[in-house]
């Protein structure tokens, strides 16, 4: 069985393009946390500000895509979004100045959550089955930037070059990026002939845990992201650059379940594995947790490697499993349903930071990082809530 259909096997190759720049940018501030706060001499509370504007800005901005998305269609809400990522890296961290930075992740924020509902709206439609496997391998491209992008600032920084130069560096390729979409040709957005009915929407419990399911997930999976080269610096006296290096460990894990699933578990339903992972995660940070009190630190910091991969691991099937579901339960109005639940991401991505930072800069990181183990248990209950609900409402697909 393919896995694409030959005649979006084009248009496969350009999104998984975007999504592997779209998850470089989604985790380029978490790998240079340790030396932005070096550097620009921010507690965690100014840190936690400036990763919150983004974060506002994208369930924000989520929201609105998915109505932009039905008016427009897909293609011109990625070009303007792809827009204002560009303007947003060009200058970001330029100045040490929190209140200009705090406005620029803003800025960055707003064309991420129109990347985010775009994108995932066009997947849909390359996938009329709702057999999840093209949303899995495309969440994949996410993870490998989330790969990437820690892997290539570390790189950088030991070699001595300007942190900062990252982001210039990745405007550039957002930038020739906007130009390969402006070529792509994109599907309808919804079926033909089919209209949005916001009512139905409503009056579905799957749309509401959708927005619950990825408010929770969103805020675990981005807040360990944002927050595990910290945690290692200041836990297990890793140095910085080391640190934004196993960030990539967390990503790898992602990758691994977002190729893996799919390719080798094409059987197997949907809900199975989006329990059994979420179930992995809040295990792996409770462990990784537990390790800081352990005695030995190298040899903690070590199995820390393993769990860190292994939480990653918990979270790859997560989203795209999520938005899948979102579609097949919700075929008439898709692109709202899909803006929605992303939506619930944003809010749960805007949330945590504050959380995060405030219980860090009060009881130090431990406290601080302790927190996502307890969401990550809540997101696990919300998914098998979820998986319940779809499967009482309508037949759900395989992997």
């Amino acid at each position: 069985m393919n896995l694409v259909e030959p005649r979006f096997r084009g248009l496969f190759v350009s999104i998984f393009a975007l999504f592997t720049l779209f998850g470089t940018s989604m985790t380029i501030i978490g790998a240079t946390l340790p030396k932005m706060l070096a550097s620009f001499g921010w507690d965690y509370l100014a840190a936690g500000i400036v990763i919150g504007a983004g974060a506002a800005a994208y369930f924000v901005s989520t929201f609105v895509a998915g109505h932009l998305v039905k008016s427009w269609g897909a293609k011109p809400t990625i070009l303007l979004a792809l827009t204002l990522i560009v303007a947003g890296l060009a200058f970001f961290a330029a100045t040490a100045d929190p209140t200009v930075n705090t406005l620029l992740s803003a800025l960055i924020g707003l064309g991420q959550g129109g990347v985010e509902v775009g994108l995932n709206s066009a997947i849909l439609r390359i996938d009329p089955e709702n057999t999840g496997r093209p949303m899995n391998l495309l969440h994949g491209a996410f993870a490998v930037g989330a790969i990437v992008g820690p892997l290539a600032v570390s790189l950088l920084m030991q070699s001595g070059v300007d942190w900062t130069a990252v982001y210039r560096g990745l405007a550039v390729v957002s930038a020739l990026l906007i130009a390969l979409m402006g070529f792509a040709a994109l599907p309808p957005t919804e079926p033909h002939g089919a209209e949005g009915k916001p009512a139905r929407l409503g009056a579905s419990p799957a749309y509401w845990l959708s927005f619950l399911a990825l408010f929770l997930y969103l805020g675990v999976e981005l807040g360990v992201s944002n927050w595990v080269a910290e945690y290692f610096v200041a836990v297990f006296a890793f140095s910085a650059d080391a640190g934004a290096m196993l960030l990539s460990l967390f990503w790898l894990g992602v990758l691994a379940g977002r190729f893996g699933v799919p390719l080798l578990c094409k059987g197997a339903q949907p809900d199975a594995a989006l329990i059994g992972l979420a179930a992995l995660t809040t295990a792996s940070i409770a462990l990784l947790m537990g390790l800081s009190y352990a005695p030995g630190a190298a040899l903690a910091a070590i199995a820390g490697r393993g769990l860190l991969f292994l939480a990653g691991l918990g979270c790859s099937v997560y989203y795209p499993t999520v938005m899948t579901l979102v579609g097949k339960r919700f075929p008439e109005a898709q692109s709202q349903a899909v803006g929605f639940a992303a939506t619930g991401g944003g809010v749960g991505a805007f949330i945590f930071p504050f959380v995060m930072s405030w219980i860090a800069q009060a009881w130090g990181i431990r406290a601080g990082f302790a927190t996502y183990g307890l969401f990550a248990a809540a997101m696990t209950v919300v998914a098998v809530w979820l998986a319940a609900v779809v499967n009482r409402e309508t037949k759900a697909p395989a992997l």
